[in-house]
């Protein structure tokens, strides 16, 4: 007889026996310590896997958001140790002395690692820890999230930062909305520290020595976000249609988890547009080169339409016709995100009913002063400490390690 157990069924299982076996594993090593105190007289023995300071990177295209932090520690000397989930991480291609990089695989292998972790403090961009399988381990005395986007701390999926116990924020606005969450589920309050964007950082010096030569005429970059929100999934040829009519240069570049989770789209897509000139796509790990070669952008709710226009100052359309915040920490909070606010203040909002005029009302985007000024003004709100991040970042990790051995 074969019994079939769905993905949903099989991840809660798994986040089941985990638990079981962490808790077991933890309760087993206690033991064993009382055991060793009582046979050398009252002297604990630290554990040899125990380390001050872990941090788990999900993969390769992490590495903006944290290359900032590891370059300061290695520059202190700090002891650090980073996990990955890529085997191919470019933490593996420096020459740190005091970073050690190990590959500890993906999904439930990675998170069976990190959930016997044992360490004074875990850093990562990793959201929903102690929701499904990641655990908070109980060899952990600090975790710690850094936010990879320059966009509202509630556009994770529900209760993505509510049990960490610290969250490394880019700008000031974002912590009034955490703190909302916090009251209204009883969780006690995080600490809230303003680091600025440690990836920013990193982007806007490769885009200092970028030399992107032009061979194309004016160029629209689409850039989603992925699943049935995203532009690519809602609207598809719908827009990529008419945006191809126009003559101008279209890049499409999906977001990297489109291959998983809408693979089935883009293979449409792509045989859809096989034969169009004027049409290319981008699947490059990063996507600085199509950001820089952009005249005008189109997305949806995805950070990169921060990056893009803080990085170039240069105009953007969205489209956020129908996006269902359900899923999101967001839609437990009544006022407005911020992002929600300021995206017409800095953009245009296309709606599908735009789309057959979508290139006068690109040149009408790229024409508007006042969409200039507020991005600078936006600029200032959500990316502060510009240049610094990395050494702010290490400031708060190497305090409160140091706080937490001396209690």
């Amino acid at each position: 007889m074969i019994f079939y157990i769905d993905p949903g069924t099989g991840s809660m299982l798994f986040s089941i026996v985990i638990g079981l076996a962490t808790a077991l594993y933890f309760v087993g090593k206690t033991a064993v310590i009382k055991l060793k105190v009582f046979f050398t007289g009252g002297k604990a023995i630290a554990s040899k896997n125990h380390v001050p300071l872990v941090i788990y990177s999900e993969g390769t295209r992490y590495w903006n958001v944290f290359k900032p932090v590891l370059d300061e520690l290695e520059k202190r000397s700090f002891p650090t140790v980073f996990y990955t989930s890529s085997d191919d991480d470019p933490v593996f291609e420096q020459n740190y002395q005091f970073i050690t990089g190990e590959f500890i695989g993906q999904g439930n292998k990675a998170f069976a690692r990190l959930n016997f972790l044992e360490a004074d403090l875990c850093l990562m961009t990793t959201p929903g820890l102690n929701v499904l399988q990641l655990k908070r381990s109980k060899g952990v005395k600090h975790y710690s999230h850094i936010l990879h986007a320059v966009t509202d701390a509630t556009t994770y999926r529900l209760f993505g930062l509510d049990y960490f116990d610290s969250v490394l924020l880019t700008g000031d606005y974002q912590k009034a909305h955490l703190r909302v969450l916090e009251k209204e589920r009883t969780l006690s309050e995080k600490e809230l520290v303003v680091v600025g964007c440690t990836y920013l950082d990193m982007l806007e010096e490769k885009v200092n020595t970028l030399n992107i030569v032009k061979n194309e005429g004016f160029t629209v970059l689409v850039a989603p976000s992925w699943g049935e929100n995203g532009i690519l999934s809602k609207y598809g040829e719908n827009l990529l249609d008419p945006l191809v009519e126009t003559g101008f240069t279209i890049i499409v570049r999906p977001h990297p988890q489109s291959k998983q989770s809408e693979g089935e789209v883009l293979d449409r897509l792509e045989k859809r547009y096989a034969g169009v000139k004027n049409l290319k796509w981008d699947y490059e790990a990063e996507n600085l080169h199509s950001l820089a070669r952009a005249d005008v952008m189109i997305s949806d709710f995805s950070g990169v339409i921060f990056d893009y226009a803080f990085l170039f100052d240069r105009p953007f359309l969205y489209v956020n016709h129908g996006f269902d915040a359900r899923p999101y920490d967001s839609y437990d909070i009544k006022e407005e995100p911020w992002m929600v606010k300021v995206l017409p203040e800095i953009g245009y909002e296309l709606t599908p009913q735009d789309f057959k005029n979508i290139g006068e009302i690109i040149s009408q985007t790229t024409e508007s002063e006042a969409l200039s000024r507020n991005r600078i003004q936006a600029k200032r709100e959500a990316w502060q400490y510009i240049g610094e991040s990395g050494k702010r970042v290490v400031d708060y990790l190497v305090s409160k390690i140091e706080n937490t051995n001396a209690v």
